[in-house]
């Protein structure tokens, strides 16, 4: 006989009152397909054309680099490196996976590609798969909202990201989303081990052109030591008409 049908009434009550209440609270939380939605559709933009710096920093110097980049989706971009002098007039191509970058010092354009592509960007804590992967996070990730907590005065939902293709940059990821706005405020990425990573935090949230985007964020490679890589966006325009020249060989000459 069930045991559950044997208990007195009022034991059943709590019994149905407790399942009600933890059934209740779950349902409180967003899927995390809607979640990812919600950042997608802040975070992507079918163009963006925008000026940042990226401060690198490590144990003893800091240096700081200005670039312009151009986007198309997930599958164009073309960067240019304005200052300082030493990189002035290094520029990058990407086309699908495919990345190309030419030295203005040697006046040559080399393909990187295979696990190159993890190599760090000009000494920072970004790989060249991190500058490259702009792809939507529903087209990477299946997600699950786990619980909420708090960044910087702000309730976020906790989202574990668990990889849906074979080529993804991180098997895992755990995001704290903005429960409100729905940007990233925080970012642990993982290898298939387990093993922590990256680390990327999110500040200085606008409203830019309908959506809410960080302005600023911390790349820190969890497997050095240093600071991290600060990037902080000095101007950015969204689904702005751009050029197919900025998406040819020929312009990284």
């Amino acid at each position: 006989m069930n045991k559950l049908t044997n208990l007195p009434f009022r034991g059943k009550g709590v019994l149905f009152l407790l399942f009600l209440s933890i059934t209740s609270f779950s349902q409180n939380y967003p899927s995390g397909k809607t979640v990812l939605d919600k950042v997608d559709n802040n975070m992507s933009a079918k163009t963006r054309i925008l000026t940042a710096s990226m401060e690198v920093g490590t144990e003893r110097t800091k240096r700081t680099m200005v670039s312009k980049t151009y986007g198309e989706g997930d599958h164009k971009g073309y960067t240019e490196y304005l200052a300082p002098a030493r990189e002035k007039g290094t520029k990058m191509l990407k086309l699908e996976n495919q990345l190309w970058i030419y030295s203005p010092s040697t006046d040559r354009t080399i393909q990187i590609s295979g696990h190159m592509l993890r190599q760090s960007v000009m000494g920072s804590d970004m790989s060249y798969e991190d500058m490259m992967n702009d792809k939507p996070l529903l087209e990477q990730y299946k997600a699950e909202v786990t619980s909420t907590e708090t960044i910087d005065g702000r309730k976020c939902w906790v989202v574990t990201l668990t990889a849906i293709i074979p080529d993804a940059s991180y098997y895992t990821r755990k995001m704290w989303v903005d429960a409100e706005r729905y940007v990233p405020l925080k970012a642990d990425m993982f290898a298939k081990s387990g093993k922590l990573l990256k680390r990327i935090t999110f500040t200085n949230v606008q409203k830019v052109e309908g959506r809410w985007f960080p302005m600023a964020m911390v790349y820190k490679d969890m497997l050095k030591e240093g600071p991290g890589t600060k990037m902080t966006i000095q101007e950015i325009k969204l689904d702005t008409p751009i050029s197919a020249s900025y998406f040819n060989l020929g312009k990284l000459k």
